[in-house]
Formats: structure tokens, sequence, C-alpha cells
């Protein structure tokens, strides 16, 4: 079974589990936008073929992502691109077909006791709980890999294959 691990938004990134193990994750594939205001969006196309690439069968594969809400403090246009990456990355899931669920950045940070603590506190929990991927995950750059690898844990943790196909 092949699981997603999200981390939402450009800045993002997406962890790849098989069988509950992790083999790969990347940064969110970006593109420029536009000419003019040089900003950077999910490019649709590459995170397609990303996930296309790693299923063999729809049925057996599974995504996560970490459901966000605006934040405060928080600028309208920087919210408005983070929905719009947001939705990007549900639609694509949705269109091809693969079971999508959502948890709550409390509900997986409870899980690994990382409540509360600095973003680069999951890097750190990433890897004691790899130590195999300590140089991929070696710089504070890298906190949001470290998301979607433990977004990704969390549910392979929690959920197996009848939980969710019939």
């Amino acid at each position: 079974m092949i699981v997603f691990g999200i981390d939402p938004g450009v800045s993002g990134a997406i962890s790849v589990f098989e069988n509950k193990k992790i083999i790969n994750f990347f940064d969110m594939p970006t593109q420029i936008e536009g000419t003019k205001n040089k900003k950077r969006q999910v490019n649709a196309i590459q995170l397609t073929y990303e996930i296309k690439s790693r299923i063999a069968n729809i049925e057996k594969s599974a995504a996560i992502v970490e459901m966000v809400n605006a934040m405060p403090n928080q600028g309208v246009t920087s919210m408005f691109n983070f929905g719009q990456s947001y939705g990007v990355i549900k639609g694509i899931f949705l269109a091809l077909e693969i079971p999508t669920f959502f948890v709550r950045p409390a509900k997986w940070k409870k899980y690994f006791d990382l409540l509360g603590t600095e973003k680069d506190a999951s890097r750190v929990k990433a890897i004691e709980m790899f130590p195999d991927l300590s140089v991929q995950l070696a710089k504070k750059k890298d906190s949001n890999k470290s998301d979607a690898i433990l977004i990704g844990k969390y549910f392979v943790d929690h959920f197996t294959e009848d939980n969710f196909h019939g």
C-alpha cells in the first residue's frame, strides 16, 4: 500500500510510504506564476506526475493531507494563495480517485508529542524516528519535509486498508 503524507502549501512537502515504511519524500513541486509578480504556485502537472509515477494500483493507495485553516495575522493574499495550493492538492488526489483523508495539525502533533513546540521540533522528531534520514533532514528548512513524513507516519500508524476499502 502506498500512502502520501502531505504538508500542503507552496513551501510544503510530500512523503511516500510503502507498506508502512518511508520510501521517499520531496518538496512540493512549484512554478513561477506569471512574469510580473514572480510568485510561486504549486505545479499541478508536476505534482500529478509525481503521484502517478509512484502508484501501481490506485485501490492500494491513500493520501493524508494536513487540514489547515486561516491563521491570525496572516495577510489576505497569503491566505488566498495558501488556499489555492490546498485546493490544487486536494483536487489532484480526488481526480485521481485516490482515497484522501485530512488531519488537523493538533491531532498529528499531539500523537508525536509536538504540541506547543517550535517548528523545528518536527525535524528533530523525524530524525529520531528515522535516523537514516538525518543527512536529508539536516537543515532547518527541511522542517516541511519532516512534517510530511510525520503526517504520513500518523496515517500508517492509525489506518489499515480495511478502514477505507470495501
